[in-house]
C-alpha cells in the first residue's frame, strides 16, 4: 500500500524528485526511507514505475524497454540535476527476489555499500535492458540465483517443497 499511497500522491508527495507522469512507461523517483538526505556519500533512491502489473524482474520482457530506458536515463538526468551526482556515480539495479512485488528500481552512489548490492541479489539495470534487447522473454527463462537469510519464509518453502 504505501508505494500505491506515493504513485496516488496520498503520501509523501513532497518527497518526489522526478515522475515521468506516463501511465504505461512513467515512474516516480523518491529516495529510499534509508537515506537521511543529508550527504550523498549514502544517496539512495528508488524509482518505482506506474504499472501495477509487473511485479518483479521475472516480469520484464522487450515490451518493458521504453520504461526501463526511461529509468535509466531520466533518473540518471534528475539525480545530476538535483545532488549533482553524475550517472558514472551511481550503482542502478533491481533486486531478485525483491523485497515487495512491485517494480522498483535502486539508485545508489558508487560509494554507498548499500544493503543487497551482492551479486546474488542484485542485477544492473543496464545488464536487464541488454539482456531483453539480445533475447525478448530472458527473464522468463534464465535461472537466477539469489540467496535467502536464514529467517525468512521463503527458505522454509524451499525447504519443505525438497528444493534444498
Amino acid at each position: 500500500q504505501w508505494v500505491y499511497n506515493i504513485l496516488e500522491k496520498k503520501a509523501e508527495a513532497d518527497r518526489i524528485i522526478h515522475e515521468n507522469p506516463d501511465p504505461c512507461n512513467g515512474f516516480v523517483l523518491v529516495p529510499d526511507l534509508k537515506w537521511n538526505q543529508n550527504q550523498l556519500d549514502d544517496l539512495y533512491l528508488i524509482a518505482l514505475v506506474h504499472r501495477r502489473e509487473i511485479k518483479s524482474l521475472r516480469d520484464l520482457t522487450a515490451e518493458h524497454l521504453p520504461l526501463l530506458r526511461n529509468i535509466l536515463q531520466e533518473g540518471k538526468e534528475a539525480i545530476a540535476k538535483r545532488f549533482g551526482v553524475p550517472g558514472s556515480q551511481l550503482r542502478i539495479y533491481l533486486h531478485y527476489q525483491p523485497s515487495y512485488y512491485h517494480l522498483h528500481v535502486h539508485f545508489t552512489a558508487l560509494s554507498y555499500d548499500a544493503p543487497g548490492i551482492t551479486v546474488e541479489r542484485a542485477h544492473l539495470l543496464a545488464d536487464v535492458i541488454n539482456n531483453l534487447e539480445i533475447d525478448t522473454t530472458y527473464y522468463q527463462k534464465r535461472a537466477l540465483t539469489f540467496a535467502v537469510r536464514a529467517d525468512e519464509p521463503l527458505l522454509k518453502k524451499f525447504q519443505e517443497a525438497g528444493r534444498l
